[in-house]
Protein backbone atom coordinates (compact mmCIF):
# COMPACT_ATOMS: atom_id res chain seq x y z
CA UNK A 1 0.00 0.00 0.00
CA UNK A 2 2.72 2.37 0.96
CA UNK A 3 4.36 1.90 -2.37
CA UNK A 4 1.13 2.63 -4.20
CA UNK A 5 0.47 5.68 -2.06
CA UNK A 6 3.92 7.09 -2.74
CA UNK A 7 3.51 6.29 -6.38
CA UNK A 8 0.14 8.02 -6.44
CA UNK A 9 1.56 11.06 -4.70
CA UNK A 10 4.37 11.20 -7.11
CA UNK A 11 1.84 10.96 -9.90
CA UNK A 12 -0.17 13.79 -8.42
CA UNK A 13 2.91 15.93 -8.11
CA UNK A 14 3.78 15.29 -11.71
CA UNK A 15 0.27 16.01 -12.86
CA UNK A 16 -0.02 19.19 -10.84
CA UNK A 17 3.22 20.71 -12.16
CA UNK A 18 2.34 22.80 -15.25
CA UNK A 19 4.38 22.08 -18.34
CA UNK A 20 6.29 25.19 -19.47
CA UNK A 21 4.99 26.70 -22.68
CA UNK A 22 7.28 26.33 -25.67
CA UNK A 23 8.73 29.61 -26.82
CA UNK A 24 7.60 30.62 -30.25
CA UNK A 25 10.34 30.92 -32.83
CA UNK A 26 10.70 34.36 -34.42
CA UNK A 27 8.93 34.70 -37.74
CA UNK A 28 11.81 36.62 -39.32
CA UNK A 29 11.97 34.43 -42.40
CA UNK A 30 8.22 34.19 -42.96
CA UNK A 31 6.75 35.88 -46.00
CA UNK A 32 4.94 38.60 -44.10
CA UNK A 33 7.71 39.40 -41.64
CA UNK A 34 9.40 42.00 -43.82
CA UNK A 35 6.16 43.98 -43.87
CA UNK A 36 6.43 44.38 -40.09
CA UNK A 37 9.73 46.25 -40.31
CA UNK A 38 9.30 47.96 -43.68
CA UNK A 39 6.14 49.76 -44.68
CA UNK A 40 4.85 51.29 -47.91
CA UNK A 41 7.53 49.93 -50.19
CA UNK A 42 10.29 50.62 -47.68
CA UNK A 43 11.79 47.16 -48.06
CA UNK A 44 12.93 47.94 -51.62
CA UNK A 45 14.78 51.03 -50.43
CA UNK A 46 15.98 49.25 -47.31
CA UNK A 47 17.58 46.50 -49.37
CA UNK A 48 19.39 49.05 -51.51
CA UNK A 49 20.66 50.85 -48.42
CA UNK A 50 21.86 47.53 -47.04
CA UNK A 51 23.51 46.72 -50.39
CA UNK A 52 25.42 50.01 -50.33
CA UNK A 53 26.69 49.30 -46.83
CA UNK A 54 27.86 45.84 -47.86
CA UNK A 55 29.48 47.25 -51.01
CA UNK A 56 31.45 49.93 -49.18
CA UNK A 57 32.45 47.57 -46.37
CA UNK A 58 33.16 44.30 -48.22
CA UNK A 59 33.68 45.39 -51.83
CA UNK A 60 31.93 44.16 -54.94
CA UNK A 61 33.14 40.59 -54.37
CA UNK A 62 31.31 40.54 -51.04
CA UNK A 63 28.07 41.91 -52.45
CA UNK A 64 25.73 38.93 -52.75
CA UNK A 65 21.98 38.57 -52.40
CA UNK A 66 22.41 36.61 -49.16
CA UNK A 67 24.82 39.20 -47.76
CA UNK A 68 22.32 41.96 -48.49
CA UNK A 69 19.48 39.99 -46.89
CA UNK A 70 21.57 39.43 -43.76
CA UNK A 71 22.52 43.10 -43.63
CA UNK A 72 18.87 44.16 -43.94
CA UNK A 73 17.69 41.51 -41.46
CA UNK A 74 15.17 39.93 -43.82
CA UNK A 75 14.67 36.57 -45.47
CA UNK A 76 17.10 35.39 -48.13
CA UNK A 77 14.27 35.42 -50.66
CA UNK A 78 13.55 39.14 -50.28
CA UNK A 79 16.29 40.52 -52.60
CA UNK A 80 15.35 38.03 -55.31
CA UNK A 81 11.71 39.03 -55.02
CA UNK A 82 12.53 42.72 -55.47
CA UNK A 83 15.42 42.63 -57.97
CA UNK A 84 15.29 39.24 -59.67
CA UNK A 85 19.00 38.49 -59.45
CA UNK A 86 22.32 40.04 -58.45
CA UNK A 87 22.61 41.91 -61.76
CA UNK A 88 19.26 43.54 -61.09
CA UNK A 89 20.32 44.54 -57.59
CA UNK A 90 23.69 46.03 -58.54
CA UNK A 91 22.13 47.82 -61.52
CA UNK A 92 19.58 49.52 -59.28
CA UNK A 93 22.35 50.33 -56.82
CA UNK A 94 24.51 51.85 -59.56
CA UNK A 95 21.53 54.01 -60.58
CA UNK A 96 21.51 55.45 -57.07
CA UNK A 97 25.23 56.11 -57.37
CA UNK A 98 24.82 58.03 -60.62
CA UNK A 99 22.01 60.10 -59.12
CA UNK A 100 24.04 60.88 -55.99
CA UNK A 101 27.07 61.72 -58.11
CA UNK A 102 25.12 63.97 -60.47
CA UNK A 103 23.36 65.73 -57.58
CA UNK A 104 26.71 66.42 -55.91
CA UNK A 105 28.22 67.80 -59.13
CA UNK A 106 25.16 69.94 -59.84
CA UNK A 107 25.09 71.32 -56.30
CA UNK A 108 28.78 72.17 -56.51
CA UNK A 109 28.32 73.97 -59.81
CA UNK A 110 25.29 75.86 -58.51
CA UNK A 111 27.20 77.09 -55.47
CA UNK A 112 30.26 78.11 -57.49
CA UNK A 113 30.85 81.42 -59.19
CA UNK A 114 28.85 82.68 -62.12
CA UNK A 115 31.23 81.82 -64.95
CA UNK A 116 31.27 78.58 -66.92
CA UNK A 117 34.89 78.01 -65.94
CA UNK A 118 34.16 78.31 -62.24
CA UNK A 119 31.25 75.88 -62.52
CA UNK A 120 33.30 73.36 -64.51
CA UNK A 121 36.09 73.61 -61.95
CA UNK A 122 33.61 72.95 -59.13
CA UNK A 123 32.15 69.94 -60.95
CA UNK A 124 35.62 68.42 -61.33
CA UNK A 125 36.31 68.80 -57.62
CA UNK A 126 32.93 67.29 -56.77
CA UNK A 127 33.65 64.36 -59.09
CA UNK A 128 36.79 63.43 -57.17
CA UNK A 129 35.23 64.15 -53.77
CA UNK A 130 32.29 61.85 -54.46
CA UNK A 131 34.62 59.00 -55.47
CA UNK A 132 36.70 59.49 -52.31
CA UNK A 133 33.59 59.42 -50.12
CA UNK A 134 31.98 56.45 -51.91
CA UNK A 135 34.78 54.39 -53.48
CA UNK A 136 32.75 51.20 -53.68
CA UNK A 137 29.78 52.86 -55.32
CA UNK A 138 32.00 54.81 -57.70
CA UNK A 139 33.78 51.65 -58.78
CA UNK A 140 30.47 49.87 -59.35
CA UNK A 141 29.17 52.66 -61.57
CA UNK A 142 31.85 51.90 -64.14
CA UNK A 143 31.73 48.10 -63.99
CA UNK A 144 29.53 47.83 -67.06
CA UNK A 145 30.13 44.08 -67.37
CA UNK A 146 28.24 43.65 -64.07
CA UNK A 147 25.40 46.03 -64.91
CA UNK A 148 22.28 45.90 -67.04
CA UNK A 149 22.40 49.31 -68.69
CA UNK A 150 18.97 48.70 -70.25
CA UNK A 151 17.23 48.89 -66.90
CA UNK A 152 15.28 52.19 -67.00
CA UNK A 153 16.51 53.53 -63.65
CA UNK A 154 20.17 52.96 -64.49
CA UNK A 155 19.88 54.15 -68.09
CA UNK A 156 18.17 57.38 -67.05
CA UNK A 157 20.58 58.10 -64.18
CA UNK A 158 23.69 57.48 -66.29
CA UNK A 159 22.28 59.58 -69.14
CA UNK A 160 21.58 62.45 -66.73
CA UNK A 161 25.15 62.31 -65.41
CA UNK A 162 26.55 62.39 -68.93
CA UNK A 163 24.24 65.28 -69.81
CA UNK A 164 25.64 67.20 -66.85
CA UNK A 165 29.18 66.71 -68.14
CA UNK A 166 28.23 67.59 -71.71
CA UNK A 167 26.37 70.66 -70.54
CA UNK A 168 29.40 71.85 -68.60
CA UNK A 169 31.62 71.49 -71.66
CA UNK A 170 29.01 73.23 -73.83
CA UNK A 171 28.91 76.16 -71.43
CA UNK A 172 32.68 76.47 -71.51
CA UNK A 173 32.68 76.39 -75.28
CA UNK A 174 29.71 78.79 -75.38
CA UNK A 175 27.77 76.59 -77.78
CA UNK A 176 24.88 74.16 -77.88
CA UNK A 177 25.58 70.43 -77.72
CA UNK A 178 22.79 68.23 -79.04
CA UNK A 179 21.75 65.31 -76.86
CA UNK A 180 22.03 62.68 -79.59
CA UNK A 181 24.46 64.22 -82.05
CA UNK A 182 27.99 65.44 -81.36
CA UNK A 183 30.51 66.97 -83.66
CA UNK A 184 33.92 65.31 -83.57
CA UNK A 185 35.38 68.33 -81.84
CA UNK A 186 32.64 68.34 -79.20
CA UNK A 187 33.07 64.62 -78.56
CA UNK A 188 36.82 65.09 -78.21
CA UNK A 189 36.34 67.91 -75.69
CA UNK A 190 33.94 65.82 -73.58
CA UNK A 191 36.11 62.71 -73.63
CA UNK A 192 39.26 64.73 -72.92
CA UNK A 193 37.76 66.32 -69.81
CA UNK A 194 36.19 63.07 -68.63
CA UNK A 195 39.36 61.05 -69.19
CA UNK A 196 41.45 63.56 -67.29
CA UNK A 197 39.29 63.66 -64.15
CA UNK A 198 38.33 59.96 -64.22
CA UNK A 199 41.94 58.91 -64.72
CA UNK A 200 43.08 61.11 -61.83
CA UNK A 201 40.31 59.66 -59.65
CA UNK A 202 41.17 56.04 -60.42
CA UNK A 203 44.87 56.61 -59.73
CA UNK A 204 43.94 58.25 -56.45
CA UNK A 205 41.59 55.44 -55.35
CA UNK A 206 44.09 52.76 -56.33
CA UNK A 207 46.75 54.42 -54.21
CA UNK A 208 48.97 55.10 -57.19
CA UNK A 209 49.34 58.80 -56.34
CA UNK A 210 50.58 58.20 -52.80
CA UNK A 211 54.24 58.66 -53.68
CA UNK A 212 53.56 61.85 -55.63
CA UNK A 213 51.39 63.26 -52.86
CA UNK A 214 54.17 62.53 -50.36
CA UNK A 215 56.56 64.66 -52.40
CA UNK A 216 54.30 67.71 -52.72
CA UNK A 217 55.27 71.00 -51.09
CA UNK A 218 54.15 71.48 -47.50
CA UNK A 219 50.43 72.28 -47.31
CA UNK A 220 49.58 70.82 -50.70
CA UNK A 221 47.10 67.95 -50.89
CA UNK A 222 44.84 66.08 -53.31
CA UNK A 223 42.73 69.16 -54.04
CA UNK A 224 45.84 71.25 -54.65
CA UNK A 225 47.21 68.66 -57.06
CA UNK A 226 43.88 68.39 -58.88
CA UNK A 227 43.64 72.16 -59.30
CA UNK A 228 47.19 72.35 -60.64
CA UNK A 229 46.51 69.54 -63.08
CA UNK A 230 43.30 71.13 -64.35
CA UNK A 231 44.98 74.52 -64.65
CA UNK A 232 47.56 73.15 -67.07
CA UNK A 233 45.25 70.80 -68.94
CA UNK A 234 41.67 70.84 -70.14
CA UNK A 235 39.90 73.30 -67.90
CA UNK A 236 40.98 76.90 -67.73
CA UNK A 237 41.29 78.24 -64.17
CA UNK A 238 38.24 80.10 -62.81
CA UNK A 239 40.16 83.39 -62.78
CA UNK A 240 40.60 83.40 -66.57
Amino acid sequence: MKTRTDSSRRGVRRASAPRPARAKRPARAQAGSENTSYHHGGLHAGLLEAAERVLERDGLSGLTLRAVAREAGVSHAAPTHHFGDLTGLVSELAAIGFRQFNDAATAAADSAGSTANEKAWARARAYVAYAQAHPGMYGLMFRTERLDMKRPALHEAAAAAFAGLAGSIAAQRDEEIAAEALSLDQAAAIVRAWSLVHGFTMLLLDGRLADILRRLPKGADVATLLDAMLRTSVLRPPSS
